[in-house]
């Protein structure tokens, strides 16, 4: 006999008004559990904030060493710049003496010797300090020594009145101007690159140490919505906490770091930028006097050193106009008075009376070239001393403190994000 089952009883209809049936609770145990979230949940939260502070103080770190860099690469450039006009304004006076038939003018050969020799020792110093350019400079100092060998055979030819003389101090000039002083200018090229780099890497600083901020921002705010809804507690003083000191060290740490690299940039389009463009000025004003003195020795064919002249006195004009009046306002002035000096000059030469030019770029009276000059010459060499240390004061990071604040609030920050979730978790034991 077959056995027919008896359908299932249909559920009892819920009573109108009745409560619904509760959701099932969160689980406690296993890898979606409360308990694991938790801990899960605040050791993400104590991590983030611990490497905030962590990326804080390497930030200022890197910040610190950038600028130390900058301003070691800053005075290395002052010193290459200062060791090629030392060189150019030596072949200035050289060839200036060579207008004085004969035994040159002691003063002159006093001033070839000083600068001579101040640029050799430059070139030494700077060989030492800068690894990166020691080659370089050795190739230089090998030229330089040709170059000087060539002004002594100069003055051997003219002391005994040889025409060849003049001959000799063009080679040695076209050696300074083609060779040594094409070299210095890389050097300082790379210099100026450098400088410009460890700034730009100063800059970065500030806005990186922001961008980790607000990114540990996004991931503490993503916990506490996790704990609120596991908790039904709307904030965790822990996470609170640890979102403070997030917000401390992007704030703090960002507008340090953003000052400090506002600063350096300042310092380079400011006092680092006119003491490079001033010390520019110099060496050209220097070798447009050697192209002044040219134009004499070669009597009547020095036409090209004339022009060279001219184009190097516009472009320090220019270089002194922009940048260097920041430095000193009366360098425009002392320029364009040597050069009214100049025009005399070639005035009486082009008039036939090349003896009183001669004797008026050689005099000693304070309205003369040479003491014009001197007096130019002087307030270059002293603005570009007082621009370089001026860029060695300003250059200069946020502070060492800096980087061991930040990461000491990150650290506080990560304890407490971490003991915070500890009444949560103790819960569930």
């Amino acid at each position: 006999m077959t056995t027919t089952a008896s359908p299932a009883a249909p559920p009892a209809p819920t009573a109108p008004g009745a409560p619904a049936t509760a959701p099932p609770p969160h689980p406690t145990s296993g890898w979606g559990s409360t308990p694991r979230g938790l801990r899960t949940w605040g050791a993400l939260a104590a991590v983030v904030t611990a490497l905030t502070g962590l990326f804080g103080v390497l930030a200022a770190s890197s910040q610190s060493l950038a600028v130390d860099d900058a301003r070691d690469a800053a005075a290395q450039l002052v010193g290459l710049q200062d060791a090629r006009n030392q060189l150019v304004a030596a072949d200035a006076a050289a060839t200036t003496a060579f207008l004085v038939g004969g035994l040159e003018p002691v003063e002159l050969r006093t001033r070839y010797d000083a600068a001579v020799d101040a640029g050799a020792q430059a070139l030494t110093s700077l060989a030492a300090t800068g690894p990166d350019g020691a080659d370089g400079l050795a190739a230089v100092s090998a030229d330089l020594t040709r170059y000087t060998g060539l002004v002594e055979q100069a003055r051997a030819n003219n002391r005994q009145g040889f025409p060849v003389a003049s001959a000799y101090l063009e080679e040695a000039s076209a050696v300074l101007r083609d060779d040594v002083v094409p070299a210095l200018d890389a050097l300082v090229a790379a210099e100026q690159q450098q400088v410009d780099d460890e700034i730009a890497t100063a800059r970065f600083a500030a806005p990186m140490v922001v961008a980790v901020a607000v990114l540990a921002l996004v991931v503490l705010a993503l916990v506490q919505v996790w704990v609120a809804r596991r908790t039904r507690r709307t904030f965790n003083v822990g996470l609170v906490a640890a979102t403070v000191a997030v917000v401390l060290v992007g704030a703090v740490g960002g507008a340090a770091l953003g000052g400090a690299g506002a600063r350096a940039a300042q310092v380079r389009g400011d006092a680092y930028r006119a003491t490079v463009q001033t010390s520019q000025a110099f060496a050209l004003v220097n070798d447009a006097r050697s192209q002044e003195a040219f134009t004499l020795i070669r009597r009547g064919s020095g036409a090209s050193y004339e022009e060279t002249f001219r184009a190097n006195v516009a472009d320090a004009r220019t270089a002194l106009e922009r940048d260097g009046v920041r430095l000193d306002g009366s360098l425009v002035d002392r320029l364009d008075a040597w050069v009214a000096a100049h025009d005399e000059v070639r005035q009486r030469d082009d008039d036939g009376d090349w003896d009183g030019a001669v004797a008026f770029v050689t005099s000693d009276d304070p309205s003369a070239p040479p003491a014009l000059f001197d007096a130019l010459s002087g307030a270059l060499a002293a603005a570009v001393d007082a621009g370089g240390q001026q860029v060695a004061d300003e250059l200069r990071p946020a502070g060492a403190w800096l980087g061991w604040a930040l990461l000491a609030v990150g650290g506080a920050g990560a304890v407490l994000a971490w003991t915070g979730l500890r009444p949560r978790r103790e819960e569930y034991r």
